[in-house]
Parts: C-alpha cells; sequence; structure tokens
C-alpha cells in the first residue's frame, strides 16, 4: 500500500491551491455497464484530452448504474477547456446510446488538503457528499483544519474539495480494506471524540454517501 501524504493543518503553496477536480458522474442502463467502463479510458487519455485521470469506480450501492470519474487539472483554464471538449462532443466519455445521464461537477480542494497520489489504498472507497446551508463552507473549512491531521494518520484520506458551482458543497472521498474496516474506525474516531471536526455538522443540510469499487485501469485502487 501506499504510504500516505502527512496533512498538517498548514495551507499549501498557491499552485497546489490552485490545482481542479471534476467528478463526473456516468449514469447507465445496468446491462450497460462494461460499454460504460470501457468509454472511460479512451475518452481522457484521447489526443486534446486536458487533465489526469485520478480514479474510476463504479457505485456498489444506492442508485446504481453509475460511475465517478476524478480528474486533476492544474488550474481552472486547463479544467474549462476539457469542459468545452465534452459539451462539444456528441458521445462524451465514449457514451452514445448507452449513457443516459451525465453530470460534470467541479471543485477545488480544502486550502491544505495534498493533491491527490494515485496508489492502491482500497480496494472499498467511500464518496461522502455534504449539501451545505449558505455561507456553511468557512466553518467547515475550519472544523476540517483542527481534526483532519489526527484522522488522517490513522484513516488515510484521498480528497477533500468544495464545489465551485451550484450549492455550497463538499465531496470527501476515503479509502478502506473492507467494509468491516470502514466501521472499526469510524466507531472508533466517534467514541474518541477525534470526529466529527469542531463546528463542521452543524453546516450540513443533508448528506449522501456511495460505497464504489475501483475499475481495473483506476489509478486509485
Amino acid at each position: 500500500m501506499t504510504e500516505p501524504v502527512e496533512i498538517s493543518g498548514a495551507d499549501l503553496g498557491a499552485e497546489q491551491q490552485a490545482i481542479r477536480y471534476e467528478l463526473a458522474t456516468l449514469s447507465f442502463r445496468l446491462v450497460d455497464g462494461p460499454k460504460a467502463v470501457g468509454g472511460v479510458l479512451p475518452w481522457v487519455t484521447a489526443p486534446g484530452a486536458h487533465g489526469e485521470l485520478l480514479g474510476c469506480w463504479q457505485a456498489e450501492n444506492g442508485t446504481l448504474g453509475r460511475l465517478f470519474v476524478l480528474r486533476g487539472f492544474t488550474g481552472q483554464a486547463e479544467l474549462d477547456e476539457e469542459r468545452q471538449r465534452a459539451r462539444a462532443s456528441c458521445a462524451p466519455f465514449g457514451g452514445d446510446a448507452f449513457l443516459t445521464d451525465l453530470a460534470l461537477r467541479s471543485y477545488a480542494p480544502f486550502p491544505f488538503v495534498p493533491p491527490v497520489r494515485p496508489g492502491k489504498y482500497g480496494p472499498v472507497y467511500e464518496i461522502r457528499d455534504y449539501h451545505l446551508r449558505p455561507g456553511g463552507l468557512p466553518a467547515t473549512v475550519a472544523g476540517w483544519r483542527t481534526a483532519l491531521p489526527a484522522r488522517h494518520r490513522i484513516d488515510p484520506l484521498t480528497v477533500a474539495m468544495y464545489a465551485l458551482d451550484g450549492p455550497d458543497r463538499i465531496i470527501q472521498i476515503w479509502p478502506f480494506a473492507s467494509l468491516d474496516e470502514r466501521l472499526a474506525i469510524r466507531r472508533d474516531l466517534y467514541a474518541d471524540g477525534r470526529w466529527p471536526p469542531p463546528g463542521a455538522p452543524e453546516q450540513i443540510l443533508d448528506a449522501d454517501s456511495v460505497i464504489a469499487l475501483p475499475t481495473a485501469f483506476s489509478p486509485l485502487a
């Protein structure tokens, strides 16, 4: 397993804070799963494509027939170019008749969270989506700054990021060796008072959690 990068809670440099992420959600009929998976890698590595593929996962709970594709970009301009490529395509992510929906959402990392580093951390990933009350982001980031370094040492984070468009939202992605490990870690963290971050739960209006497994070509595995 790749060792996680340390998180101190201190803000990173401007270059790292300029990183942008896109989390694409591809929806498809269950029977078309292999086609949906097969279209991702050719799309993100095609001539003229921008950004770096970081993760590709298939939903294992909740609404099935979904792929989550995480890519990193050096800045907003590169992300915008890639977004335009998708919008101008008749078959983004290689999808033609078999994609039933495609959601492209842009995010910036919390200012103290290092860039995503590919490696073997899973194979079970949890993608948590928090819809915050309006104006709830600053208190959320402040709480995470305080609590995350200690949690990260025993439960390494993949990424925590906030939405750049739409309602105030944060996305957090956590890897686990198994579902049993996830339950045990969360139970111990709550019992010891090391989680949740101070002041952060009060900002959440609603929350969603997806358990997802990496595809064969996912850099985050």
